[in-house]
């Protein structure tokens, strides 16, 4: 199995295909070894900017030259890279960046519209590279000083990626070298990226996807080519504009997509792959999606980003009579990856057919960089009976990651069932339905709240709030969710008397689900 940095990766695939185009992002495509040329400058500019390497870069970026250039920057200097989202309020990026200890942020005019207030309130250096700057990265002068690149272990971080929390806190989850190493080792070959394939890149970087976009190209020898976000949504133009051999996204976009009557039969001939994952791939999904490219294999990757972005990748059968028909109508997951293990416990923790995924092996990030959240997110299994992980002793690799995910194995295959908590994903995004609760609990007049997804007419998942105690309004709402992320934002909030309870005393959230899936949402945002 190979064992190796980020960096080294990139560098391997510099080395032995030095002009073959490494990347396309808007009206700029530089190859291999240009881009090479032109990290080594960015990374200059970093330490430059700190009179010394950066130990943790944030990149306040979006899809932007300046974004890709400034990761492998940071890796050349062996910093972790803690990517910002420029869709979120500055609050939270500034909570991200004092938790995750940044020295270094990076920001270009793709760095949203709380950059202003980012650059006002951090006291982290920032480097600046809005207006011209890009180009003149491009045209530097080649004789300049190089910094020396750092060396760094494959036991170090390589990325934290900040996920949704249940005390309204997000967390961080910082991955290994050896993780990233022992994922991208797996998926290259299964996903057969070779130095002539051409592959989207349609998540944010804040989004742990994007790492077998970004580095399952780079780490092949193949041609990243950036999706803006206009491009995502109508994916058939962008993939024979870019004539891509490789589309990798949620599959929500195959909703919007359909949406917008643009996913015809035969629209995409020559597309050799279709990877989803971040959410239910359904059979319509698939349906759609194969008939629009028929010689495409299509794969449902499942995984958390404590795992190291995915652990499985299914591939559907190319005949549709061979497809298993799922309980829920959902693709199968798949078995995991051969160097990774799993268990299923059913909630007395007990190993079945049917329960809580739990997961183990060199993908397994090494703990939350709060230790605090690690207490009930593992277990010790000695094959007959679990034990919950309380913090109290050293977290190993031999203990288990609780996924939250319940899992069925139907007819032969691992299924997704959903989840076992109360966290869900919207587009793609994981979201704790306590993260947004907390926000809400903050108006002194609301006495409960309870955040509930709706599945819509075109079957997408919305969420709605909804409350007791005294009425608020819209706007005052608005201002209680401006500082989670917009796909965090409920669709409405709606007032009730109260909330009701099972027969233990918890929300019976399934209960109100259904209450409201029959009531019109007249009083949606």
């Amino acid at each position: 199995m190979t064992n190796q940095t980020l960096y080294q990766w990139f560098l391997a695939s510099a080395d032995a295909h030095p002009d073959h185009m490494a990347l396309e992002v808007t009206t700029t495509s530089l190859t291999y070894a240009e881009l090479r040329a032109t990290v080594e400058r960015m990374s200059a500019l970093m330490h430059d900017t700190l009179g010394g390497p950066p130990r943790r870069v944030g990149l306040l970026t979006s899809r932007s030259l300046v974004g890709y250039v400034s990761y492998l920057a940071a890796q050349r200097l062996g910093a972790t890279c803690v990517p910002l989202n420029p869709a979120a309020a500055a609050s939270r990026n500034l909570a991200i960046t004092e938790d995750a200890g940044l020295d270094l942020t990076v920001v270009d005019d793709t760095s949203g519209d709380g950059a202003a207030e980012y650059r006002v309130a951090t006291d982290v250096p920032i480097l600046d590279m809005t207006g011209g700057r890009p180009r003149d990265l491009l045209d530097a002068d080649r004789s300049a000083t190089i910094p020396p690149g750092v060396d760094r272990t494959t036991d170090d971080i390589a990325y934290i990626i900040y996920t949704s929390g249940t005390t309204g806190k997000p967390k961080g989850v910082p991955t290994t070298h050896a993780n990233v190493s022992a994922f991208l080792d797996d998926v290259i070959p299964r996903y057969f990226l070779t130095p002539g394939s051409r592959v989207s890149q349609t998540f944010e970087m804040s989004f742990d996807g994007s790492i077998v976009e970004i580095f399952g190209s780079w780490g092949s020898g193949a041609t990243l080519c950036v999706a803006q976000h206009t491009d995502v949504f109508t994916p058939v133009k962008f993939v024979n504009a870019k004539r891509l051999t490789h589309w990798m996204s949620v599959p929500s976009l195959i909703s919007f997509a359909k949406r917008l009557r643009a996913l015809a039969p035969g629209s995409m001939p020559n597309l050799l792959g279709g990877f989803f994952g971040g959410e239910a791939l359904t059979m319509e999904h698939v349906q759609a999606w194969s008939s629009a490219a028929p010689k495409a294999r299509i794969f449902n990757c499942y995984g958390p980003t404590e795992t190291t972005v995915t652990v499985t990748g299914y591939q559907v059968p190319l005949a549709q009579d061979e497809w298993v028909e799922t309980s829920n109508r959902s693709i199968p997951i798949g078995e995991l990856y051969p160097h990774m293990e799993y268990v299923l416990l059913d909630s007395d923790l007990l190993p079945g057919e049917d329960g809580e995924l739990c997961i183990r092996g060199p993908q397994r990030f090494p703990g939350y960089l709060d230790p605090s959240e690690n207490a009930n997110r593992f277990v010790s299994f000695d094959g007959r009976t679990a034990q919950i992980y309380d913090s109290t002793e050293p977290l190993t690799e031999d203990h288990w990651y609780r996924t939250g995910d319940r899992v069925r194995r139907e007819r032969g295959e691992l299924v997704h069932l959903g989840r076992i908590d109360d966290q869900i994903k919207i587009r793609g995004n994981r979201v704790e339905l306590g993260e947004i609760e907390s926000a809400l609990r903050k108006h002194p007049d609301i006495a409960e709240v309870v955040v509930i997804t709706v599945t819509a007419q075109d079957g997408e998942m919305d969420l709605h709030a909804l409350y007791t105690g005294g009425e608020v309004s819209d706007a005052e709402f608005a201002g209680l969710v401006d500082q989670l992320p917009q796909y965090m934002h409920p669709r409405g909030f709606h007032h009730r008397q109260e909330i009701p309870l099972t027969t233990v005393g918890k929300v019976d959230r399934k209960r109100l689900s259904e209450e409201f899936g029959r009531i019109p949402t007249v009083s949606a945002r």
